[in-house]
């Protein structure tokens, strides 16, 4: 018998192996946060209290559409005056914002843009803590 120039190779390539799993990879790091939603249908009780009153100013709007700047009465017409200056004075922080959960959405939704449109970025949430429904 004559041998052949040629071995035969008895190993497997996984060369094309791994470049189609990386790229399957990419493609789910890159789908698998934009399939997640973001807001929680239910924000007024949550297990976690991660921010605490004292952080930043409170804006309080209560169930008969007064609002309130750090416990103190305002009235719509003085309300974005009052928060830049007590956003000011706090170090320019955190605007949080407390919400009765019976507000129509869009009400809140209204305070916010209020809000962002004084020239505030950094607003949060305060919900009472309790049991996740």
């Amino acid at each position: 018998m004559r041998k052949s120039r040629y071995p035969s190779i008895s190993e497997i390539n996984v060369t094309n192996l791994v470049d189609v799993t990386m790229v399957l990879l990419i493609i789910f790091m890159i789908t698998a946060p934009l399939l997640r939603s973001g807001i929680e249908v239910k924000l007024p009780k949550s297990d976690a209290q991660d921010l605490k009153p004292h952080e930043g100013v409170v804006v309080t709007m209560t169930r008969d559409n007064v609002l309130y700047v750090n416990d103190e009465m305002v009235s719509s017409q003085q309300f974005d005056a009052l928060l830049l200056k007590r956003y000011t004075e706090s170090g320019k922080e955190l605007v949080l914002l407390k919400a009765d959960e019976e507000i129509p959405y869009g009400r809140v939704i209204h305070l916010m843009d209020q809000i962002k449109g004084v020239g505030i970025g950094n607003l949060g949430l305060i919900v009472e803590p309790g049991d996740k429904e």
